[in-house]
């Protein structure tokens, strides 16, 4: 949506450039990933520094000689750290920002040891390794996927990760709530399911781009109180794919496209725009059907 939008308000035909940075886009997200997940790794290498150099200190406190060292003896951040299938993501992909800007790191490190949730943690005499998994997990989603100055460090390194985060950070909560005591188990997730789901988004670029004055005459007649100029243009073009999923996907349920476009109208366009955008789709559907226009294929898509 947001690739076909950008093409139309710089008012190029390059299709070809606009697939390549919709690809790239899609595959930052890797990144993403790696970079938040590995945020919980560093953050765990920073307060052994700190402690370790606390100790050696001239006039160390007993505490300081004797720290409490149940944070950085986690066994959920000591798997992350050892982790096969996240060292060699990191190291393929060359993720390095947290060596090259841990201020952030240090920052969230800060937030999580001035959090009641830290505290509690600390002073537990003993754990579970459930409770140890809790606390990485409560300690993500509280702490460090809200953080304002994380997300202001992302926001700044590529804009397009914006709209990606939640997605992302949704991905880590789940394994970190799913992860056993076999750690060795836990992998970096593929990005596509196959090759269709690889080939799916720049398909739908395509297809829309490509029949962009066919699809429009679907839905134009379906607007008469509306003049096309009218309607916002993200309108139009959440139209325009949901039609080109209706007519040219056959494998995609019509109530799938239709849920998940209107949830693209509530997020992104104006307050009304979903109930205008259900409405058109509703009856185009009805007419599509009658005309027996739409063709799906497979289990679960009548």
């Amino acid at each position: 949506m947001q690739s076909i939008y950008a093409m139309h308000q710089s008012g190029t035909d390059d299709l070809e450039k606009q697939e390549k940075f919709l690809q790239a886009s899609l595959e930052n997200i890797v990144d993403l990933y790696l970079i938040m997940l590995s945020s919980l790794v560093e953050i765990r290498k920073k307060e052994i520094e700190y402690l370790d150099i606390a100790q050696k200190k001239h006039l160390a406190t007993p505490e300081e000689r004797n720290p409490n060292q149940r944070f950085i003896n986690n066994p959920i951040l000591i798997a992350l750290d050892e982790n096969n299938s996240l060292s060699i993501a990191l190291e393929k992909r060359k993720i390095n920002n947290w060596q090259i800007n841990d201020d952030t790191i240090l920052l969230l490190l800060q937030d999580v040891k001035n959090s009641e949730l830290y505290e509690k943690y600390m002073a537990k005499s003993e754990t579970t390794f459930e409770e140890e998994r809790f606390f990485v997990a409560d300690m993500f989603s509280e702490l460090i996927a809200p953080n304002d100055k994380l997300y202001s460090y992302l926001e700044d390194f590529k804009l397009t990760w914006v709209d990606d985060i939640p997605v992302v950070n949704t991905q880590i909560l789940k394994q970190l709530k799913q992860i056993s005591a076999n750690t060795e188990l836990f992998r970096v997730p593929a990005l596509y399911k196959d090759i269709e789901d690889k080939e799916f988004g720049v398909t739908l670029f395509r297809k829309t781009i490509l029949n962009d004055s066919e699809l429009t005459k679907e839905f134009v007649d379906k607007t008469p109180n509306w003049d096309l100029e009218r309607i916002a243009e993200l309108d139009t073009i959440i139209l325009k794919m949901a039609i080109c999923e209706f007519l040219k996907f056959p494998s995609i349920p019509v109530k799938v496209t239709i849920n998940e476009y209107l949830e693209l109208a509530k997020e992104y366009s104006t307050p009304k725009s979903s109930l205008f955008i259900n409405g058109i789709l509703d009856n185009l559907v009805k007419d599509f059907q009658a005309k027996d226009r739409i063709k799906k294929v497979g289990r679960g898509l009548i």
